[in-house]
């Protein structure tokens, strides 16, 4: 049985399994079978004899872990197999926690808390504490928690440090220490944990209790860990800690796949691996099965650039394969055109399925150009891992208000944001508000322009709330005709306070809501800077005439052909892939689409502060051009909108990086004109050459200018002012034009600036 499992391996994988004693670390090239060494490693000393309650095996996905067992079983034609420690990080130390948590005051059934668990049990302490909910956001304040327990920094540590304590003070928010505290006590109370908690109380219970150490050190003698180079701080403790007594360890990886570090990843893990066990034996897998020769050669090209890395050379015995394709667009609209016309040529030419394509991106903000593009030549798309642009939860809220402003009789949009931003509207006064519309036959907007009148007995209070809502919306209406989509959308979006409190959530995910309800304006934009519109799906053309006002109602009719779901899914899986790439990692597709390959959207703007960040987005890039089987396109565009203004846009380094003889260079102009269903030529937007002759001038002229771009002044940040000298900055509030940063200035003290005329520059 051992020959048949290892007749199924290469002799580089045969001897990553055969190797079973003492330290080893496998380096796993994209497309190189990492998974399959993995779980014949496993099967191989299953067979040897080896007791699967003495296995350890952790993995990053429960997917992984079921689909390896079930491989495992099937290889050693043994149900024993089901005995293997196997599963992630966080359900194999919670299964140790049921068992063990009684040592840290947890009985057996502790409750998991979830993150809305967690942001709800933080809104109630920073309610009670009576500090302001905008500064002190419960996501905010979770995320400064997770990363503090992510790198095993408890309550009381967090508090009893100067410098932590020293920086959230300059942030502007000096009571996290205490709110910390308060949560790490109310968990407690309730016996429960958060995800945090689960690495940091293993982490605890492993170095307070010596017999806890001891007695899992001697079960746990045979140690693999999958994807090594995205463990954090706590879980590389775990591990060294566990493998300590018999280094049995062996983990898998690619250093050149480490794009995590958001998530507290840390890179070095891997790294420094041979510091940590210096009898280390490496082996290296170096033959792609899953790519051509041209992608895995072009993925070498860019890989290549980066200083801190594990040396090897994948290769492939793959057919040589398709040039890399580039499309260069005039605009993001038109790229989506362009990914859009490409794979509908493919597939048609090829009879492919759509899931054989898959259009990568940085930021998910990118996939609405897409979604548009895909729907009006009727191609199926799904969104991995996210919800379709229009549809999510910050998406849904402005177009409530659009929907409001435009009609305003409907209730549902009423009912969305009412109390959004929250006004103090509760569900006791929404039911006084529906009966009051339903005994008079009115809408609830009426009830609420008189809703004193309609709902007699209601507090004072909140009944000027509600009329002061109905008043805006009235405002609003009234500029329905008489401001483009684009204006009247810009104002609604900053005068309901969507903006302000999107903007107040500091966090990854908060970010991500601003950046995309941003790129809904930018359609806004978009849809009001165009020649013409056309209604796809009808028989004869809609068509604005350009004198005509190209107001919101008219944006909504375009969007609602996007946005009324199909109920009958006649393709099943059968559809495209939107994604970025980050979710992208450990999947594979034979055509694959990376867009918006542009400085400062990838590599990032937030990511060019430093060499580590810059290897880190080249990663990524790698990992994007690794995910294809046969065939690679890259597109850019020379203009993006962004915060509503048009910018120029430079091709993105990486694409220099790329060995040019793996490149054919295209450059197209299309777009698509609905009535045919096929792709046609047509000449670039006028809006395109009007608005490059303002952007030229504004490099000449007296327009306002700044040293840094607005987006990477952040809070915390060390700045130069030309005035005021030196300053750090606490706090970042706005939108577009208007974001304000309040800054320290040594010399002058606290200074609130309006950064498009502040001229700030990142210092340090």
């Amino acid at each position: 049985m051992v020959s048949d499992i290892l007749n199924q391996l290469n002799e580089a994988q045969q001897q990553a399994v055969t190797c079973s004693d003492g330290p080893v670390m496998v380096i796993a090239g994209a497309g190189s079978g990492k998974t399959r060494v993995l779980t014949y490693r496993i099967a191989y000393m299953l067979s040897r004899g080896v007791d699967p309650f003495n296995v350890l095996a952790l993995t990053f996905t429960n997917k992984a872990a079921r689909e390896m067992k079930e491989r495992i079983i099937s290889l050693v034609g043994s149900n024993d197999a089901r005995n293997v420690w196997m599963g992630t990080f966080h359900s194999i130390f919670a299964r140790i926690l049921r068992v063990e948590g009684h040592f840290l005051g947890y009985p057996q059934n502790f409750t998991i808390y979830d993150t809305d668990d967690s942001k709800s049990v933080l809104k109630t302490i920073i309610k009670e504490q009576q500090l302001d909910p905008k500064v002190y956001t419960p996501g905010n304040v979770l995320s400064r928690i997770s990363a503090a327990k992510s790198n095993l920094i408890s309550a009381e540590d967090y508090n009893a440090n100067s410098e932590i304590m020293d920086n959230d003070r300059v942030a502007g928010r000096p009571m996290i220490g205490e709110i910390f505290r308060h949560y790490r006590a109310r968990c407690f109370k309730a016996s429960a944990m958060d995800f945090d908690d689960l690495l940091f109380n293993t982490n605890v219970l492993l170095r307070d209790f010596p017999e806890v150490l001891f007695k899992y050190q001697q079960k746990f003698r045979y140690i693999l860990v999958d994807e090594y180079q995205d463990t954090n701080h706590a879980q590389y403790l775990i591990v060294k800690k566990l493998a300590a007594r018999h280094e049995n360890i062996c983990v898998v990886g690619d250093d050149a796949q480490s794009i995590y570090s958001f998530r507290g990843a840390n890179i070095q893990n891997i790294l420094n691996f041979r510091n940590d066990y210096p009898d280390v034996k490496t082996f290296k897998l170096e033959q792609n099965y899953r790519s051509t020769k041209v992608i895995v050669n072009a993925a070498n090209s860019i890989i290549a650039k980066n200083k801190d890395q594990i040396f090897k050379q994948v290769w492939t015995e793959n057919d040589e394969g398709n040039l890399i394709q580039v499309l260069k667009a005039t605009t993001d609209v038109e790229e989506g055109i362009l990914v859009a016309n490409s794979v509908f040529q493919t597939k048609m030419n090829q009879q492919l399925p759509n899931s054989d394509f898959a259009i990568l991106y940085r930021t998910n903000a990118q996939s609405r150009t897409i979604e548009e593009a895909f729907r009006k030549l009727n191609i199926p798309y799904r969104i991995y891992g996210g919800l379709s642009f229009y549809k999510r939860k910050e998406i849904k809220d402005l177009l409530a208000y659009f929907r409001l402003v435009v009609n305003t009789n409907d209730d549902e949009a009423f009912n969305r944001i009412i109390n959004y931003p929250a006004r103090g509207i509760g569900n006791t006064t929404l039911e006084k508000l529906e009966l009051a519309a339903g005994e008079n036959d009115k809408s609830l907007y009426e009830i609420a322009r008189d809703v004193t009148g309609y709902v007699p007995g209601l507090a004072k209070n909140t009944a000027t709330k509600i009329e002061e809502f109905a008043t805006m919306i009235a405002s609003f209406h009234i500029q329905l005709k008489k401001l483009s989509a684009y204006e009247l959308g810009r104002k609604i979006a900053t005068h309901s306070g969507l903006f302000k409190e999107l903007a107040a959530d500091q966090t990854e995910e908060g970010l991500s809501r601003l950046q995309n309800s941003e790129e809904l304006l930018n359609a806004l934009k978009d849809f009001s800077e165009k020649e013409e519109t056309l209604f796809p799906g009808e028989e004869d053309e809609v068509v604005i005439e350009n004198d005509e006002t190209r107001s919101l109602d008219l944006f909504l009719q375009e969007i609602s052909l996007m946005t009324d779901a199909d109920s009958d899914d006649e393709d099943g899986n059968n559809k495209v892939t939107l994604m970025t790439i980050h979710a992208a990692k450990g999947l594979e597709f034979p055509y694959v689409y990376i867009v918006g390959v542009e400085e400062n959207l990838f590599p990032s703007i937030m990511s060019l502060q430093s060499r580590a960040d810059i290897e880190e987005e080249r990663r990524l890039f790698y990992v994007a051009v690794t995910r294809a089987e046969k065939r690679v396109t890259l597109s850019y565009a020379e203009s993006r909108y962004r915060w509503g203004n048009l910018t120029m846009n430079e091709p993105s380094r990486f694409l220099e990086e790329i060995d040019d003889s793996f490149i054919e260079q295209t450059t197209r102009r299309v777009q698509v004109k609905p009535s045919s269903g096929m792709p046609v030529m047509q000449k670039a937007p006028v809006f395109i050459k009007k608005n490059m002759k303002k952007l030229e001038d504004a490099g000449t002229g007296d327009a306002p200018s700044y040293e840094t771009p607005v987006e990477m002044i952040q809070q915390g940040v060390e700045v130069e002012h030309e005035r005021f000298g030196k300053g750090k900055v606490l706090s970042v509030e706005g939108a577009g034009p208007n974001i304000k940063a309040t800054v320290f200035f040594a010399a002058v003290g606290q200074k609130q600036l309006l950064l498009k005329f502040a001229k700030l520059r990142i210092v340090g």
